[in-house]
C-alpha cells in the first residue's frame, strides 16, 4: 500500500468538498487527510487530499478526480519535489513541576507555547509529518488531554508546472 498526496486546484464554489469527498465515498476510496483554503486568487480553493491505496487505487483516484468539472489541475507532490507541512495543535496536562521539561522539548521542534493554564498547555507545532510524529513521541509521559491536527497542505516547488488561470 502506498501514500499519495495530490494537490488540486478547484473552482471556489459552493459544494465543491461535498463533491471530491462524495467521489472517494461512492467509491469506498479512504481519505488519509484532507485540507482545504482559498488561493490568492479568491475564484479558486488549493485541496490537498492525501490518499492510501495500491497503483490501480491511486491511479483511479486521480483520473475520477480529473473528471469532475470543478477540478482545474491536479498535481502529485512527490518527496523532494514538493514543500509539505502539517499544523498541530496539542493539549497536555502540564504540573508546575512539568512545565519546563515541556517546554524545552517544544524548543528543540521549534514548537510555540500558545496557551497556558494552572493545570494545562497548549502547544503548536508545524513541520513535516515526521517531525510531528516524533514530538508526540517524545510527549509519551504526558497526559495528553486533546489533539487537533491538519492534515498535510503542500505545494511543487519552483515555477516550472504552476498553473496561471
Amino acid at each position: 500500500m502506498r501514500r499519495q498526496v495530490l494537490s488540486l486546484l478547484v473552482e471556489n464554489t459552493a459544494g465543491v468538498t461535498s463533491h471530491i469527498s462524495g467521489l472517494f465515498s461512492r467509491r469506498g476510496y479512504n481519505i488519509d487527510s484532507f485540507s482545504s483554503g482559498v488561493t490568492a486568487d479568491p475564484r479558486y480553493t488549493r485541496i490537498t487530499i492525501v490518499a492510501s491505496g495500491d497503483e490501480q487505487i491511486l491511479e483511479q483516484i486521480e483520473k475520477q478526480l480529473s473528471k469532475l468539472e470543478d477540478v482545474l489541475d491536479i498535481k502529485k507532490l512527490e518527496q523532494g519535489a514538493s514543500v509539505t507541512r502539517e499544523l498541530i495543535l496539542v493539549k497536555i496536562r502540564a504540573k508546575d513541576t512539568d512545565r519546563q521539561a515541556i517546554l524545552n522539548v517544544t524548543e528543540i521542534f521549534h514548537g510555540k507555547v500558545v496557551d497556558v493554564t494552572h493545570d494545562s498547555m497548549v502547544i503548536e507545532l508545524t513541520g513535516h509529518q515526521d517531525k510531528l510524529d516524533a514530538f508526540l513521541d517524545l510527549l509519551q509521559g504526558y497526559e495528553i488531554l486533546e489533539l487537533a491536527r491538519t492534515g498535510i497542505t503542500g505545494l511543487t516547488r519552483g515555477c516550472a508546472d504552476v498553473k496561471f488561470l
